[in-house]
């Protein structure tokens, strides 16, 4: 039976190999695999840098990863809303809003 691609690979595939390996191997298999963080805390961080660098398209991924890793709604409501005054407000709104419709989207199912 065949490997179940990961989400670079999907995305990516052969477009830039390169960097699909360096994804999966170094960032989430090396990084993300480390001893000094647990997954959760590495999710917490990762969701609050791409908020404050306004990388919506990154949370996408992240926000459900978070929530898969341990982190509460709650969690990441008080986290973002944190985030919104130093970060600035339309970061937080984006980010905001996308929790509210993957959590919302999730209760539906």
């Amino acid at each position: 039976m065949a490997e179940e691609q990961t989400a670079s690979q999907k995305l990516l595939g052969d477009f830039a190999p390169e960097l699909v390996r360096l994804t999966d191997d170094v960032l989430f298999g090396e990084v993300w695999a480390s001893e000094g963080l647990s997954q959760r805390d590495r999710s917490l961080i990762t969701v609050a840098t791409l908020v404050a660098l306004y990388r919506a398209d990154q949370l996408a991924f992240h926000l459900p990863k978070a929530l898969e890793s341990g982190v509460t709604k709650n969690e990441l409501v008080e986290a973002i809303t944190h985030i919104a005054f130093y970060a600035g407000w339309p970061n937080a709104m984006s980010a905001i809003t996308q929790l509210k419709n993957l959590v919302e989207g999730a209760d539906a199912s």
